[in-house]
């Protein structure tokens, strides 16, 4: 099943460096450090003197636990000048926010503090965010010096659209924290399944009674847009198609093509499926549906039992499961009781490659919640009981499968497009 104590949480014992310019998001950057250090990076902050008229070095030296820089030749252990020693240790950077002044120095090779010096010094990948005002962004200047980062191999985000300090609206807005918290963790993400097109399918789907009431399930979708995230991340090109919930999608570059009820999906799924070398179905779709919905809403009566005349669904996993041809197919066993037995029994059955077996029963995992427990059953005979994780963490281990698997069947010969 590959290597099960492998790290997916990509931040984990990487020495990330901060640096801070003098913009008004400088306050932003103490909650990146704060969640970087969270996920068990080790953080130096490096802080301009403009951003100190922002934000304190004390700041971020608590939230860090290790000194903030900001002198220029201010020496490390073993006598080391600090933007030597630091770039030696780095194995990522991020500038955040990046003003237009920070960008046009080192776009133009200027290093004249620690922070430029520093950015001259390394070699490791290194992120710009930008934070400005929506004319500055947009100035010819500005559009050229981020060309020249690009050129020259640094990592730029797109500044967001909204409120700005200055009073106005527009682009310019340094993005959210998760995003660039996406972003780094991408950075370090081997783009293993780059030439493989994945569909993702996730969340609930909704039967309709009459206009107002409904026959649904409890999926969040969180387990889809996890394995579709990190899919994504690891350079798949991903189809994910998802019934409605309460969690946004996933924010990457991917298509994502929304339904409701299952029939719905079983026609998004089919005509899509084609294209794709895997197929994962992690979503809740319901077994049944009204035979007969009402186009006005039900009256409640005086009778105190109502009857709902129910019939079955199209089998979207069981269908997959007889046109597959050399595609992977991963499907999800929901169970409260017998899991592993009842999950094999579906593996054989749906004619599956892998499927991943987790008890909904427990309030700790499952519908709704951020972690984890599965066992994953491959055809093959293999199983692997994976414990408690985040559910990007799952996802990447469901990905190993998938692309282990993969290697074992001959590609996909079809033209994608």
């Amino acid at each position: 099943m590959g290597d099960m104590d492998k790290q997916y949480t990509m931040l984990k014992n990487k020495e990330i460096i901060v640096g801070i310019t003098g913009g008004i998001a400088a306050y932003k950057t103490a909650e990146l450090v704060r969640e970087l250090s969270k996920r068990g990076a080790n953080v130096h902050v490096v802080m301009t003197k403009n951003a100190m008229a922002f934000v304190t070095p004390l700041t971020f030296q608590t939230l860090s636990g290790n000194p903030v820089v900001h002198e220029m030749f201010e020496l490390f252990a073993g006598s080391k000048i600090g933007h030597i020693a630091l770039s030696d240790i780095a194995d990522q950077m991020v500038i955040a926010p990046a003003t237009a002044n920070i960008i046009g120095k080192i776009a133009n090779g200027i290093a004249d503090d620690f922070l430029t010096t520093m950015v001259m010094a390394t070699t490791v990948p290194i992120l710009f965010v930008p934070s400005m005002n929506t004319k500055m962004w947009g100035s010819p200047m500005v559009e050229a010096n981020i060309m020249k980062l690009k050129e020259a191999g640094y990592e730029v985000m797109e500044p967001e659209s909204g409120d700005l300090a200055c009073g106005t609206s527009g682009k310019g807005r340094m993005p959210r924290i998760e995003d660039v918290l996406e972003k780094m963790e991408d950075i370090f993400t081997e783009k293993d399944l780059i030439n493989e097109r994945v569909l993702v399918t996730a969340g609930p789907t909704t039967e309709y009674i009459d206009p107002v009431r409904c026959i649904t399930n409890k999926s969040s979708g969180k387990m889809g847009y996890s394995i579709a995230k990190i899919a994504k991340r690891r350079g798949a090109d991903v189809i994910l198609i998802t019934g409605k919930t309460y969690v946004a999608p996933p924010r990457t570059d991917m298509r994502i093509i929304e339904v409701e009820t299952a029939c719905e999906m079983r026609d998004a799924v089919m005509e899509h499926h084609r294209y794709c070398s895997i197929i994962i179905k992690a979503a809740a779709v319901a077994d049944f549906k009204c035979k007969n919905e009402t186009c006005q809403k039900m009256k409640k009566g005086d009778d105190n039992i109502v009857l709902l005349e129910l019939e079955k669904n199209p089998d979207i996993i069981g269908e997959l499961g007889k046109i597959k041809e050399q595609r992977i197919l991963i499907g999800f066993a929901a169970e409260t009781q017998n899991l592993f037995d009842h999950a094999a029994e579906k593996l054989k059955k749906k004619n599956l490659d892998i499927i991943v077996a987790n008890d909904v029963s427990r309030s700790d995992i499952g519908f709704g919640s951020d972690s984890n427990e599965v066992t994953i059953i491959e055809a093959t005979g293999g199983a692997k009981h994976v414990p408690m994780l985040s559910k990007d963490e799952i996802a990447h281990i469901i990905l190993d499968a998938a692309k282990k698997a993969l290697k074992k069947k001959k590609r996909v010969e079809e033209d994608w497009y």
